[in-house]
């Protein structure tokens, strides 16, 4: 296995959501989980949210996904726009797919640095989300926050969009205390592979103000996979159609959840933000 030290990298951003961008397609190097670490912890290295890499597996472009904590994890919408930006950038092409740990997704060039992905159909089932125990109806959940008899917040939603989503409906995102709450459903014993964690203030029928603690990094300015979770958990409970658009700390998403297909298709920008070589001590 070659070495990273020295490795060049992009640095790009979904909406302040920050990726070191890793092409390891010629290079015979490998992340696991110490050197991701150590990439995303701004004392060791560049610093960002997730470091992702581009490879090819199985004669495919791959997109591999490490979360700040070292683990790796299946998805990311906000990086799935950056590594599609990319390569269509490197073939001259409007369009592109490529696999991830979950699925093969295909991304379209919608305008200047801004990206369309089919991020494929949300997941509902019980097991398919995973929970630890059968629930027929994942739209909630039972989980409660705060004293049995008077909960603060109850009845989440859960869905699978490459990884697992508790989402909450409030009346006002911004008040809850994300920041407490987050880590410890995060690692609630009804998630065998811990959640994104989000709270979701529904504003009208097509627009949603999401809040997102993600699953191995903390809160983060905006996330991709949560933004398509919220607008099928939010259409299934009836609170708004299949197109939303999604307010995160860092901007908006548009999503659409198509009836046609049943795929979720997730439209936003891009930004490149600086490249560099990685500390020769990695």
């Amino acid at each position: 296995m070659g070495s990273l030290a020295d490795h060049p990298y992009r640095k790009m951003n979904g909406l302040g959501n920050s990726f070191v961008i890793l092409d390891l397609r010629d290079s015979g190097a490998a992340v696991d989980a110490d050197s991701a670490r150590l990439i995303a912890d701004p004392k060791t290295g560049p610093g960002c949210d997730q470091v992702i890499t581009i490879e090819h597996r199985d004669g495919e472009r791959f997109m591999g996904v490490w979360n700040a904590d070292g683990s790796e994890v299946g998805a990311c919408g906000n990086a799935a726009r950056c590594v599609g930006w990319l390569l269509m950038e490197e073939l001259g092409s409007d369009a592109v797919a490529f696999a991830t740990g979950e699925a093969t997704l295909a991304a379209t060039r919608v305008g200047d640095k801004r990206v369309a992905v089919d991020m494929g159909p949300p997941r509902f089932r019980w097991q398919d989300i995973p929970l630890a125990e059968q629930m027929d109806d994942t739209r909630f959940i039972d989980i409660k926050l705060g004293p049995i008899d008077n909960p603060v917040l109850w009845g989440p939603s859960a869905v699978n969009m490459g990884n697992p989503h508790c989402i909450f409906f409030v009346d006002d995102a911004q008040a809850q205390a994300l920041e407490r709450f987050g880590p410890m459903v995060e690692n609630h014993p009804l998630f065998p592979e811990r959640a994104n964690v989000s709270v979701a203030q529904v504003t009208s029928r097509h627009a949603i103000r999401l809040r997102v603690w993600e699953r191995g990094a903390g809160i983060t300015r905006a996330c991709g996979t949560a933004a398509c979770a919220v607008v099928a958990a939010a259409h299934r409970r009836r609170l708004t159609g299949r197109k939303a658009t999604v307010t995160l700390d860092g901007g908006d998403l548009a999503v659409e959840w198509r009836e046609d297909d049943d795929h979720i298709v997730m439209t936003g920008p891009v930004a490149f933000d600086e490249e560099g070589r990685l500390p020769a001590t990695l």
